[in-house]
């Protein structure tokens, strides 16, 4: 799979290591910064990742912050992007499963990198169930964002 990482400051401890987890996977991955520990903008952060995803260059990212909630919530004001913050193994495969999640948000200073590097994997190796419940769900948020001009 071909997925984009990113990091604003807040998020960079844990950047190197899922990039790494990632491509131990076999997954070819695009490191969108940040490169240091300096302060930068989260929404800087979830516009790359979104630009990669909505051009096709990637099918899936993980955008980690602090937190996992700014950065989730900049994430989502782009059209086509459903972004969860996901801090426990149930929310990471879940959202894929039911909510067809392309970005998953982590919060750097609330897990830790082993608990993070069970979420990636848990988050790739999840697919969209297409079940017709889900479906129906996801084009009613796609007709909002159709009628709100997101």
């Amino acid at each position: 799979m071909n997925l984009a990482v990113a990091a604003d400051h807040g998020g960079f401890p844990l950047k190197d290591r899922i990039v790494e987890e990632l491509r131990t996977l076999g997954h070819q991955v695009t490191d969108l910064g940040t490169d240091s520990a300096q302060p930068v903008d989260y929404p800087d952060y979830a516009r790359a990742v979104a630009r990669e995803i909505l051009e096709r260059r990637a099918e899936r990212a993980v955008l980690i912050c602090g937190s996992g909630a700014g950065a989730c919530v900049a994430a989502n004001k782009f059209r086509g992007i459903r972004a969860a913050t996901c801090h426990d193994s149930f929310s990471a495969r879940q959202s894929v499963e039911d909510d067809d999640v392309n970005v998953m948000c982590l919060g750097a200073r609330v897990i830790g990198p082993e608990l993070a590097v069970d979420l990636v994997r848990d988050y790739v190796n999840a697919r969209f169930s297409g079940a017709e419940r889900h479906r129906r769900r996801l084009g009613k948020i796609a007709a909002f964002e159709a009628d709100f001009g997101k």
